[in-house]
C-alpha cells in the first residue's frame, strides 16, 4: 500500500470516527484545550477550499469509542474486576474494584506477563511466556478455562479487522500471526531486532509498530504484505523502548523509553522521530485518558506517573507514590476516574484518582505483578496488550 493510499484511507476512517464521535456525548472534564484540529493537507481527489486552499480535514479521534459509558453489548452483564498477573508467581489475583480486595486467585502458566482483552471481548487471555501456553479467562465469571499451547507469547494484539492473533515472541525475536480463536499457527515472521514486544497501529489499521527493547529500535510492518516496511533506530545510545500508544489524532505515535526516562514522538505517517519529551527513570506504560486528552506514562524507576497533554505535547502534571514503588502495566476504570497499574517489584497494584492524582489504595498481590488489565472498558473491539481499544 503506498503512501498516498495510506493517507486517503485514513482520512475515510477519520470521517465515519468524527461522526459517531459527535453522537457519542461527552466525557469527562479534563484540564486541558481540546486537541486541536489536523492541519489541511492535500490527498488526491480533495476539493479546493475557496481561496485557492483545500478543504479543513475533520478531526480524527481514534479512541471515540472508549468514552464512559460506551460499554460494548459484547460485555453486558460482565462484572467489573481487575485482572492482576503475577509473573513470578505463575498466579492471577481478582481483584473486586469496589472493595479492593482481592476474591480470587488461581494458578496458570509459567511468568504470566499480561492480560489480555479477546478482538470480539468475549475472553481474556492470560500470556504465560515462559509456560508456552495462554489460559482463558470467562469474563462471566472471571474463572480460567484450559489452558492452549502457544510458544512464546510474552504479548498479544489483534489486527483491527479481527482476522488475526499477533504474538510478540520476544524471546524468540519473532512475531507469529495466528488464528484468532484457536491460535493455531499461520505464518511467522523474524524480527531484525531484539525484544519484540509492544505495539500499535496507525489508523486505517494496515501498519503495525513495534518496539524492540533490547536493540533500540521500532520496527514499521506491512500486515497485508506480512513484511518489515523500515527499521526505526532511536537517536540515542541505550535506548530501551517499552509500550507504544496512537495519538488521538492519529498522527503521532508515543513510545515510553525505559532507559532515558522519557517518550519519543515519532511521526505516524513518515515513522521519523520528531522528538523526546522527559518524563521520569524508566517510562514503561502508556494509557490514554477518557477525555483522549492526556497521556499516563507509568516511570517505574520513579515511582511515578507523568500526565502528559496531548495538546501542549509535554507533561502537565506528575503523580508521586509515598515512599517510591514500581508502577507498570495496567489500565484505566470504565468511567476514566481512575488508573490502576501493577507494581511490578512491590508486589501491589496501586489505584491513582485521575482527578487529582492521589493515591487511592495499594492491594497486596503476589510476586511480580505485571500487565494486569481492567475489565469490561469501553470500546467496540480489542486490538490487544492490556487494554487497547477502538
Amino acid at each position: 500500500m503506498t503512501r498516498t493510499t495510506q493517507r486517503a484511507g485514513r482520512l475515510l476512517v477519520a470521517a465515519i470516527v468524527l461522526t459517531v464521535s459527535a453522537c457519542s456525548g461527552g466525557g469527562a472534564a479534563s484540564r486541558d484545550a481540546a486537541i486541536p484540529p489536523i492541519p489541511p493537507t492535500s490527498p488526491a481527489g480533495a476539493a479546493p477550499a475557496p481561496h485557492g486552499g483545500v478543504k479543513q480535514a475533520p478531526v480524527v479521534d481514534v479512541y471515540a469509542h472508549d468514552r464512559p459509558g460506551l460499554l460494548s453489548p459484547a460485555v453486558a452483564g460482565f462484572p467489573s474486576l481487575v485482572y492482576v498477573p503475577n509473573s513470578e508467581s505463575g498466579t492471577v489475583s481478582v481483584i473486586d474494584p469496589r472493595t479492593y480486595k482481592v476474591i480470587r486467585h488461581f494458578k496458570v502458566g509459567r511468568r504470566p506477563q499480561h492480560v489480555v482483552p479477546s478482538w470480539d471481548l468475549k475472553t481474556l487471555w492470560v500470556n504465560n511466556n515462559d509456560g508456552n501456553t495462554l489460559t482463558p479467562i470467562d469474563p462471566a465469571t472471571g474463572k480460567p478455562g484450559k489452558a492452549i499451547p502457544v510458544e512464546d507469547p510474552y504479548n498479544l494484539y489483534f489486527t483491527p479487522d479481527g482476522t488475526t492473533a499477533l504474538v510478540m515472541a520476544e524471546r524468540l525475536n519473532r512475531l507469529d500471526f495466528r488464528d484468532p480463536q484457536t491460535f493455531k499457527l499461520r505464518a511467522s515472521m523474524d524480527m531484525p531486532c531484539l525484544g519484540v514486544n509492544h505495539a500499535d497501529f496507525t489508523v486505517d489499521g494496515s501498519t503495525f509498530l513495534a518496539s524492540c527493547e533490547f536493540s533500540g529500535r521500532l520496527v514499521v510492518i506491512d500486515l497485508a504484505r506480512r513484511k518489515v516496511s523500515e527499521v526505526v533506530n532511536l537517536p540515542a545510545h541505550h535506548s530501551m523502548p517499552q509500550d507504544v500508544k496512537l495519538s488521538p489524532d492519529g498522527r503521532t505515535f508515543y513510545v515510553a523509553d525505559m532507559a532515558k526516562g522519557g517518550i519519543w514522538l515519532v511521526d505516524a505517517e513518515r515513522f521519523k522521530v520528531e522528538g523526546f519529551v522527559k518524563t521520569g527513570a524508566g517510562a514503561h506504560g502508556l494509557y490514554v485518558s477518557r477525555d483522549s486528552k492526556d497521556l499516563y506514562v507509568s516511570n517505574r524507576g520513579a515511582g511515578s506517573v507523568s500526565v502528559v497533554s496531548f495538546a501542549k505535547r509535554r507533561p502537565v502534571e506528575t503523580w508521586h507514590i509515598p515512599g517510591g514503588g514500581s508502577p507498570d502495566m495496567g489500565g484505566v476504570s470504565a468511567d476514566g476516574r481512575l488508573l490502576w497499574l501493577a507494581g511490578r517489584y512491590n508486589s501491589v497494584v496501586y489505584v491513582f484518582d485521575t482527578r487529582n492524582g492521589h493515591l487511592v489504595r495499594k492491594i497486596p498481590v503476589d510476586a511480580g505483578p505485571h500487565g494486569l488489565a481492567v475489565y469490561p472498558q469501553p470500546g467496540l473491539h480489542s486490538l490487544g496488550h492490556t487494554g487497547v481499544f477502538r
